[in-house]
């Protein structure tokens, strides 16, 4: 990959520098100091992924995302000083279209194990631009089976809540923020999230959403069961599922999945568990997960949304759904909770 790297303090760019030409497998396409400077390399020579950093004079990371994102976009990885102490920025940045975040590497350390986190991140997203989902594929996945067949399993009933699951990735948590608003306190209804977010943030993005909506926000704890009136929240690397006594757990299966937690994984298990049709929507993200799942929840009577074109930050993950048939309903963001209230009564 060509990778740029957007830092105005000269050690972190030989840091990241060091670590991009220790792997072998990449190279550093340019350097820029600062935002306005970026824009400019950008425009005129596009790279494979952008490392940006947060803190900088002129224009941050947050309003760089957002410029780069609105003249075309291109991968951003947020590599920044400490991004447990700037979380509220983190999620600015991925609301505006940026793919994750990671700490500076290690300068002290050799570049292989200082830098290990990034060059993981970096692994990852390569990953995820090259997966490529063909229709054969979705075809044999059992989330699609069971939407033909209608048929999940039986599962004990109790006293489960109606339930609303959402999945979510690049640019979902604003996008969230601004759904889950305007939901009302107080509800008989249990909202459960899974949000493509790595585990170390996950903490910090329940923190943040406490702080934006009227909801409770809880992590999504293995053994518990969907709460009333709450937003469960993914927390792991692992995938999270409801089993068929209506509780959480987590598990690694399938673990070459790049997705992970995947918003399919999830879905696909209360189409097999949770007998109760709820609904579920599937909001902005890169890649197609979760577009699999809503056609098997579709198909197995639940009330499927997907976010349309022009509200989400990537057009990926709800546009598959959209090619799917997935989704009954294709909405913009702001209309998405109207329709989940209307549908609750």
């Amino acid at each position: 990959m060509r990778i740029a790297i957007v830092n105005d303090l000269a050690l972190a760019v030989t840091s990241i520098r060091r670590v991009i030409e220790h792997h072998g497998n990449h190279s550093v396409a340019w350097v820029a100091r600062d935002g306005l400077e970026a824009l400019a390399r950008y425009a005129a020579d596009r790279p494979d992924l952008i490392l940006l950093d947060l803190v900088m004079p002129q224009l941050d990371g947050v309003q760089t995302t957002r410029r780069i994102m609105a003249q075309g976009g291109c991968p951003i990885l947020i590599v920044t000083a400490d991004v447990n102490q700037r979380t509220g920025l983190v999620y600015e940045a991925m609301g505006h279209g940026a793919l994750d975040a990671v700490n500076l590497p290690v300068m002290t350390l050799p570049p292989g194990e200082g830098g290990r986190e990034l060059l993981q991140k970096i692994a990852t997203l390569e990953r995820l631009q090259g997966f490529k989902t063909t229709a054969a594929r979705l075809a044999s996945l059992p989330g699609r089976a069971a939407a033909r067949a209608g048929q999940p399993s039986a599962a004990p009933l109790g006293r489960r809540p109606p339930l609303i699951a959402i999945g979510a990735s690049t640019g979902g948590p604003k996008t969230l923020a601004e759904v889950l608003g305007q939901i009302p306190a107080g509800l008989s209804t249990a909202f459960v999230v899974v949000q493509h977010i790595d585990a170390q943030f996950a903490p910090g993005l329940v923190s943040w959403l406490n702080g934006q909506i009227p909801m409770l926000v809880i992590p999504a704890e293995p053994g518990k069961a969907p709460v009333p009136g709450t937003v469960c929240l993914s927390m792991t690397n692992d995938h999270l599922v409801v089993e068929a006594n209506g509780r959480f757990a987590h598990v690694a299966e399938p673990i070459k999945q790049p997705y992970r937690p995947s918003v399919d994984v999830f879905f696909q298990s209360l189409v097999r568990h949770w007998r109760i049709p709820g609904q579920a929507v599937l909001l902005t993200g890169m890649g197609r997960d979760g577009a699999a799942g809503l056609l098997a929840l579709r198909g197995a009577g639940w009330h499927t949304i997907a976010q349309n074109e022009a509200s989400s930050a990537v057009y990926g993950m709800p546009k598959a759904a959209a090619e799917l048939g997935a989704a009954i309903e294709i909405l913009a963001a702001s209309a998405i909770a109207p329709s989940l209230l209307r549908h609750s009564r």
